[in-house]
């Protein structure tokens, strides 16, 4: 990877308002977050505790102590995409990244596409994170919730974070970054200290599938491939640095920065845990068998003690919160990026901005949205289904956005013209992480009753296929109808000499 020079000498604030103006935008947002901030965001959406908690009783019941090898895989898989993203954000420093650059990249619907089903796998995926935090907080007063009050409290969880949110991102900033030092620090002493002091079997158990495809009735490869599959969520998230490039400073080399530094180090914590957990877990075959429904904290309290449990509980629910409340920022910044366009339903008022520089308008339609979703989890606590379907719903996006980006590489109407580029290491990237990105969506769409609670209906058995499904229809659906498309226009080629494309301005 290298750098190109800085173009100008000029303070931060005049060249990115200028580079800004230049992309066709004035600034509204309030430009305040240096790398540390951009950063912030993207580790508290990807959030170790999260993706741990959400995977590693899915995982560890279809692949015993050797699901932790799907992890790795999923984090080089989503090196690739950063890649990709990484020229795209440097170049075209926007909020609402996958619609933004898809439009500078594509024909105008598969633009509007990609960026409408971008936007709405971040809120479903909002919709995910809400009802999984939702048991934390009874288990915090040792209460056991019906499903009614798991879906109320998800639905208070989103309606918190909106008011936060709607102060502007100096209190998003300073709340989120509270909520990720205490994860990450809890993390990192708890997997260092299970690993090291707590550790209950050999390093053979990591190697060990504890019969677990037999048990579920699935062949070695398929329960592998199915934990790949569940694995892909605990790596997501990453693109939040992205939302909030327009209120960063220097966002055109801090932006990609942030977001290497954001998985990287998340990635590290989540495998450093996950094997912690296996290693110190003293009954790994009861997650198998479907009796311990939760590996992560019994390792944990067998390891420190009981008294551990409400502290580590306090942890996991700030984790869940900061996660929720980054990410519900992204959703909304990528609302107010479409409506700012005239391309989303309702744009005038979901493109309000308000007199914190809060993007309000979409804060109200994202939380809408994610709430409408909440009734799903009524039914029962599909864990698997839910997170299948979250992770599929994101997966496509970056699937589409990737292969946008190198069909427009190999016919020459875009050549990286921002601060970072990968040179001639740029098209095989760009290849693999489509190829990537491709094979991890089928992966994840396919379905498996595995993943999903013994006796579901097969509406969750098929959750990813059909959400992603219904999400699509009604996106070719509001295309016809009311032709979006007609309000954007494609890339205009560049005369200069770096024959990059000139941005498209409304």
């Amino acid at each position: 990877m290298t750098e190109n020079p800085p173009r100008a000498h000029a303070p931060a604030a005049v060249a990115d308002s200028d580079q800004l103006a230049a992309l066709g935008y004035r600034q509204e947002l309030r430009r305040s977050l240096g790398v540390l901030g951009n950063i912030s965001m993207g580790f508290a959406v990807v959030s170790p505790v999260v993706g741990l908690y959400a995977v590693a009783q899915v995982g560890m019941g279809v692949f015993g102590g050797a699901w932790v090898w799907a992890l790795p895989i999923c984090l080089l898989g989503q090196l690739l995409v950063v890649c990709v993203y990484s020229e795209l954000a440097s170049q075209w420093p926007l909020a609402g990244g996958a619609y933004q650059w898809s439009r500078r990249l594509a024909p105008p619907s598969f633009a509007w596409m990609t960026g409408w089903m971008w936007q709405f796998a971040v809120m479903f995926a909002n919709t995910t994170v809400a009802y999984l935090a939702a048991p934390w907080f009874f288990a915090l007063f040792g209460a056991t919730p019906t499903p009614a009050r798991l879906v109320l409290a998800a639905a208070a969880f989103l309606l918190a974070c909106t008011l936060v949110n709607a102060y502007g991102i100096n209190l998003l900033r300073r709340i989120v970054s509270l909520g990720i030092a205490a994860e990450a620090v809890a993390s990192v002493l708890v997997g260092l200290a299970l690993l090291l002091f707590y550790r209950q079997h050999g390093i053979g158990v990591l190697t060990d599938t504890l019969d677990a495809p037999a048990t579920t009735g699935t062949g070695g490869l398929m329960a592998f491939l199915a934990v790949v599959a569940v694995g892909g969520w605990a790596f997501i998230g990453f693109d939040a640095c992205v939302s909030t490039a327009e209120e960063t400073k220097d966002a055109a080399r801090q932006v990609p920065r942030a977001m290497r530094w954001a998985l990287l180090s998340v990635g590290a914590v989540v495998i450093l845990n996950a094997v912690s957990v296996v290693l110190a877990h003293p009954d790994p075959a009861a997650v198998v068998a479907g009796t311990d429904l939760d590996p992560v904290t019994t390792a944990v309290t067998t390891g420190f003690g009981d008294w551990s449990a409400k502290p580590f509980v306090l942890v996991v629910l700030v984790s869940f919160t900061a996660c929720l409340m980054a990410s519900q920022g992204g959703a909304a910044r990528g609302l107010y990026s479409l409506a700012r366009d005239g391309v989303f339903p309702f744009a005038g008022k979901v493109r309000r901005v308000n007199r914190h520089r809060a993007p309000i308008g979409g804060l109200v339609a994202a939380t809408l949205i994610s709430a409408a979703a909440l009734p799903l989890g009524l039914e029962s606590t599909a864990i698997g289904s839910l997170i299948t379907f979250g992770t599929a719903a994101t997966f496509l996006p970056f699937f589409l956005l990737s292969l946008a980006a190198l069909i427009a590489r190999l016919r020459g109407t875009w050549r990286p013209g921002g601060a970072v580029s990968y040179g001639r290491w740029g098209t095989p990237l760009n290849a693999l992480a489509v190829l990537w990105t491709g094979l991890e969506v089928l992966n994840i769409c396919w379905p498996r009753a595995v993943l999903a609670p013994p006796g579901a209906p097969w509406y969750q058995v098929w959750a990813a296929l059909l959400g992603t499904g219904v999400v699509t229809l009604l996106g070719i659906g509001y295309l016809l109808l009311r032709r979006p498309q007609r309000l954007m226009r494609g890339p205009v080629p560049d005369r200069s000499d770096t024959g990059e494309l000139a941005p498209a301005v409304l």
